[in-house]
């Protein structure tokens, strides 16, 4: 094999595919990224036998072939190179990949390419087309909320329902819920069922950032596996085994009080307060007051903590219904409130001890519901 390309493109390829590599695996060739020419251009492929990622970056090849190199030490050779050009080469043999950039030379010890996993491919199974901004969007906006806790697989995951000309996505981890939904281009093939593990999602997101035509988005006919298809990136995940908590039975069916509030300002006072609500079991406590002849209602953002003091944030809200005092966890209330953009946010509650129920206003796309925390009076 013998090729030459561009050190930053070889650096942006070797980032994208590097957050696959598994960092503690039993079988050495895991650490190591694939490097193969392909069709006069070099592929760069990594896996964790649970998320695998291929690039493909513009490279003058002169000879085929393939190898496997240490990811990290080929990824921080390379960014210690100028912009400059790198000429490669691949000593068969010995299995070992000399670099050539301007006055620097390395030679490293790779390990047969045959060793490394396939990557499944493209095939002709349900795919649809998805818009780049609003996947990016929905991830956001959704699996944050999955559970990082291995000890219930499905809660790690994120559901994605296809049904007619709609994605929704929902992720849980036994204390907060997100839901989004978004309509298609054109409806799916067939209705599909599931759960996408919320790392493997965060990954499509990180890697389509700079993309901009419809991702490719296919479940494997066996629904074993999921591809989403970009112009030079493809990313492949198994996926998670088992049924998804049905989501709709957890989201509340009515309210007695329900506030409309600057999301801006909210953020601002949820983040002041978290600082002092660290020290006291991260609880922050909303106070709810409707106005009185006419005037505003009230929000109040409060927290305290016995050692560092407390913090009160007051600011006008839209109040319909009752009265209420309701506390959160702060971190919970920052997750969410990050990533709506609407400039105005809507909070449903029943009672202290009920779920509270958040919507950005004037967009139905998005529902959030977040447990509320018990407070000694």
């Amino acid at each position: 094999m013998r090729f030459s390309c561009l050190q930053e493109n070889l650096a942006k390829g070797l980032a994208t595919v590097g957050r696959a590599v598994a960092t503690r695996s039993t079988l050495p060739v895991l650490s190591n990224i694939l490097l193969a020419t392909e069709e006069g251009r070099l592929k760069l492929s990594a896996t964790n036998l649970e998320v695998g990622i291929n690039c493909w970056i513009g490279a003058k090849v002169e000879e085929d072939g393939a190898t496997t190199i240490p990811a990290r030490l080929l990824a921080d050779f390379v960014n210690s190179l100028p912009p400059e050009r790198i000429e490669v080469q691949l000593i068969t043999r010995t299995q070992t990949l000399s670099l050539k950039c301007a006055n620097y030379e390395a030679n490293v010890k790779g390990i047969d390419a045959q060793e490394f996993p396939i990557i499944m491919t493209l095939g002709d199974d349900m795919t649809v087309n998805l818009e780049p901004q609003a996947l990016r969007e929905m991830i956001n906006q959704v699996a944050f909320a999955a559970a990082l806790d291995e000890s219930r697989p499905v809660l790690t995951g994120v559901l994605a329902e296809l049904s007619g000309s709609r994605l929704t996505m929902a992720a849980a981890d036994g204390f907060r819920l997100s839901v989004r939904s978004s309509d298609l281009a054109a409806a799916a093939p067939e209705s599909v069922s599931v759960i996408i593990p919320a790392r493997a999602l965060q990954e499509v997101a990180r890697v389509s950032a700079e993309e901009e035509n419809p991702i490719r988005m296919s479940v494997a006919s066996n629904r074993s596996q999921v591809f989403f298809h970009m112009t030079n990136i493809d990313v492949v995940s198994q996926l998670v085994d088992g049924n998804f908590p049905d989501y709709k039975q957890i989201i509340p069916k009515s309210h007695s009080t329900r506030t409309v509030v600057d999301s801006v300002a909210l953020l601002q006072a949820i983040k002041i307060a978290s600082y002092f609500a660290r020290d006291s079991a991260n609880i922050v406590r909303l106070r709810i007051t409707p106005g009185e002849a006419g005037s505003g209602g009230r929000l109040t953002v409060m927290a305290n903590s016995a050692e560092l003091g407390d913090n009160v944030t007051e600011m006008g809200a839209e109040v319909e219904g009752a009265a209420i005092e309701i506390a959160f966890n702060a971190k919970y209330l920052l997750d969410v409130f990050s990533v709506i953009s609407a400039p105005k946010v809507a909070l449903e509650t029943s009672n202290p001890q009920s779920p509270g129920v958040i919507r950005p206003v004037g967009d139905d796309r998005f529902i959030h519901v977040i447990m509320p925390m018990h407070i000694a009076r």
